[in-house]
This record gives structure tokens, C-alpha cells and sequence, in this order.
């Protein structure tokens, strides 16, 4: 059985991350920055969806284990409703910060 990958971000490394981008002492693919962080979880992500397809098409061809086909289906479908939450909290972020006043 496979685990979920989970990235641990604390406001502390966020913070860190944002600094040195703010800087210019870090790249978005630089290791332990939040640009390469957040890169990573979508490259995950992206993984996860593709790991699913492969498995229904071993499964529609009458190959496969039903067991790893719903699972594998169930990952990706955690992993999408995730991606989303997280979209969403990140646009209503951005759309508080810009109704604060200056």
C-alpha cells in the first residue's frame, strides 16, 4: 500500500523562503525554498494523476489488481480535492490582502 506524500510547511519556513526570494539570494527551484516546495507538490500531484491513469488502463486492457486500480484511483482523486482546497485558500488570501486598505 502506498502512503501520501504530505509536505510540512511551517509559517517560520514560509517566512524564511519568502525573505530570501524577496532578496534575491534563492530561485524558485532552489532546495528548501517555498517556490521549489510548492513545485514539488504539484509535480507529486501531477505523478499521482498519471500513476491512476496507468492503472485504469491496466485494469480497462483486463490486466491489473482491482485492489491497486481503486486505490490508486482514490489517491488521485484526495490529491485533486486537495490541490483545489489549497487553490482556493490561496486566491481568497490574495483577495483579502488586496481589500485591506493602505
Amino acid at each position: 500500500m502506498t502512503t501520501i506524500p504530505t509536505i510540512v510547511i511551517t509559517p517560520s519556513a514560509a517566512a524564511q523562503a519568502y525573505s530570501k526570494n524577496a532578496l534575491g539570494n534563492a530561485t524558485a527551484d532552489a532546495p528548501g525554498s517555498f517556490g521549489g516546495a510548492v513545485q514539488q507538490a504539484l509535480d507529486q500531484a501531477i505523478q499521482t494523476g498519471h500513476t491512476a491513469d496507468d492503472q485504469a488502463m491496466k485494469a480497462m486492457s483486463g490486466g491489473g489488481n482491482l485492489t491497486e486500480v481503486v486505490t490508486a484511483l482514490s489517491h488521485a482523486a484526495m490529491t485533486l480535492q486537495t490541490a483545489t482546497a489549497i487553490r482556493d485558500r490561496v486566491v481568497q488570501a490574495y483577495q483579502d490582502i488586496i481589500k485591506m486598505p493602505i
